[in-house]
């Protein structure tokens, strides 16, 4: 292949943020008698579009909030939070983004967060204008795990999708770019290593062993 961009997810992938999703919606879950922990919430949860896990904990639980009402308190808590409290980003993120810029290769965020939740972090670190191209759940009308987002970040590019690869962490973003006819590495975290990464092009590490990877290609 000739390799010409990589595509990043945001959370779990660059940005250790999961904790910071369940610790959210277990805030605004609080006011209806619902908790979960951690472990089963982001087994069941990462990487899944938010309404989607709305519509399952009000289905379960029988919650006199709508869905949709549900999804827009947590983007709206997630975005505030994280303007004042930055996650930590994964081990490498800043400086495989770094190499990969470097070497000339064409950059994109897909990721399955709202606008309001990602650009905080991204402009926090300094890194929104690393990104060619950034897409989030906002600007499309199917987001992961369906492969509208990469397909619109391939489109964004100018480029096919055998001529990128997608970096994920979760089950979600895997199928998503496998949709999207794009290879993708996954690199799970310690919420996501049970997911099924059998789509995968290859499970690494973390993300350096992604930019090894990537400079034989180059």
């Amino acid at each position: 292949m000739t390799l010409k961009a990589v595509l990043f997810d945001m959370d779990g992938t660059l940005v250790d943020s999961e904790s910071v999703h369940f610790n959210i919606w277990n805030d605004i879950l609080a006011p209806f008698g619902v908790h979960y922990d951690e472990a089963t919430f982001c087994q069941r949860f990462s990487g899944r579009p938010t309404l989607e896990a709305a519509k399952e904990v009000v289905e379960n639980y029988q919650l006199t909030i709508s869905p949709q009402a549900l999804t827009d308190a947590k983007y709206t808590a997630f975005g505030h939070f994280v303007s004042a409290n930055l996650p930590a980003l994964m081990p490498h993120a800043k400086d495989v983004l770094e190499q990969v810029k470097k070497s000339g290769l064409k950059m994109a965020l897909v990721t399955g967060s709202a606008k309001d939740e990602a650009y905080p972090i991204l402009k926090g670190y300094g890194i929104f204008d690393w990104f060619d191209c950034i897409v989030t759940k906002d600007d499309v009308k199917n987001p992961k795990p369906a492969g509208e987002p990469y397909q619109l970040a391939l489109k964004s590019l100018n480029i096919n999708a055998d001529e990128a690869i997608a970096v994920e962490d979760t089950f979600t973003g895997v199928t998503a770019a496998n949709n999207a006819n794009v290879s993708v590495f996954a690199v799970p975290n310690h919420f996501t290593v049970e997911h099924d990464f059998s789509k995968a092009a290859a499970v690494m590490a973390n993300l350096q062993e992604v930019f090894k990877w990537v400079q034989t290609k180059l």
